[in-house]
């Protein structure tokens, strides 16, 4: 039987594509599981944690970009990637469930934030107290912007409880997020912040500065809370995420990052 020279040098071809059909699946299975998250300004500090603990646990990795909440809430209704929202509030993940950009009827809580008064150390209004910002030496303080950052809103509502709003107004920096609104401190920009408590927390703050929680009473509850997006191709690992988060051993630490408990 003669053999045919096409076939003959068709057969290393044909080898190397065995070989590639055999070797892909096991680069494909070993190639790293990223979940895409956009998350509000105030949980800057906790992520780096909160992700390394979870890609060790799961070998999942998350890569996380922080902005305002409803920043970030505009990005996705405009149709920018992500697989997963980690609000501060519950509204704005609740008009992306509304857009039909969600894959769940509601938006998920995850977390509960503080609102604290932050001032550096050596400031004139130092120690502080629930009547500091009734101080007639106050001249500047910076919240997040209430129109963006849910702690923007806190802070208003706080300073409406207070009967402050109209006196401090003038006086108010408006920052674009909670983030910026502590580096407005910081930096002497302003003499007091209304922050969150993740960011007072962070060593860098507790050594420049001090802190006192407001009157969890004075404003309304800040329901931090998440959505996976529908058209995610990560769908199942988000959610395994926010499972994780969710959990009750993960739960019963969020206090160590200034963030309480969703029960």
């Amino acid at each position: 039987m003669q053999s045919n020279p096409h076939m003959l040098k068709r057969i290393p071809l044909l080898l190397l594509l065995g070989v590639l059909a055999a070797v892909l699946p096991c680069c494909r299975a070993q190639s790293p599981r990223v979940v895409h998250v956009l998350a509000a300004a105030d949980l800057q500090p906790v992520m780096p944690a909160l992700a390394d603990a979870f890609a060790h646990a799961t070998g999942i990795h998350l890569v996380v970009s922080f902005g305002s909440s409803a920043t970030l809430a505009t990005q996705l209704l405009n149709g920018d990637p992500a697989d997963l929202f980690l609000s501060a509030d519950y509204t704005f993940p609740e008009n992306l469930v509304a857009a039909g950009l969600a894959d769940t009827s509601e938006p998920l809580p995850y977390a509960r934030g503080t609102l604290v008064l932050w001032a550096r150390n050596g400031s004139p209004l130092q120690p502080l107290s629930q009547n500091t910002l009734s101080d007639s030496r106050v001249t500047s303080l910076a919240i997040a912007n209430p129109e963006h950052a849910p702690y923007g809103r806190a802070a208003v509502a706080l300073l409406t409880w207070m009967k402050l709003y109209d006196q401090l107004k003038p006086h108010i920096v408006t920052a674009e997020n909670i983030a910026q609104a502590a580096q407005f401190v910081e930096s002497g920009n302003a003499q007091l912040g209304l922050i969150s408590l993740t960011e007072a927390s962070t060593d860098h703050l507790k050594q420049l500065g001090s802190f006192i929680r407001m009157a969890p009473t004075a404003y309304p509850p800040i329901r931090q809370c998440a959505v996976v997006m529908k058209k995610s191709a990560h769908r199942d690992d988000a959610h395994a995420f926010l499972d994780w988060l969710r959990s009750p051993a993960i739960q019963q630490n969020l206090p160590r990052y200034g963030l309480d408990p969703v029960q």
